[in-house]
């Protein structure tokens, strides 16, 4: 009886030790990659994401958008309002618990 129980201890302290080592591998993976050099392809598209990302902030939305898109969203919140009711859509809901 009490040579199960630790049989059984132990086997779910290897369990805990393995999964603990995979994630500490994983993440230790991430970090090194990090601080490698990245390819060419790679450090493009990174650069390309933060340029648009200081764009959008610059402009306050999306970047380079036309007429046409901004009159498409108005369509598309209109319809949305139609169908769900009043309220401001642009925005995530507030959900109160009591």
């Amino acid at each position: 009886m009490i040579l199960r129980q630790i049989l059984r201890l132990s086997s779910l302290f290897h369990s805990a030790v393995s999964i603990h080592l995979r994630r500490n591998i994983g993440l230790s993976a991430i970090v090194f990659n990090k601080t490698k050099e990245l390819d060419p392809v790679q450090k493009l598209f990174l650069d390309k994401i933060r340029e648009y990302n200081t764009k959008s902030k610059q402009a306050g939305g999306p970047v380079d958008a036309g007429p046409d898109f901004q009159k498409d969203m108005n369509e598309s919140l209109a319809r949305l309002q139609r169908a769900y009711g009043e309220g401001d859509l642009t925005k995530f809901p507030e959900f109160k618990f009591e």
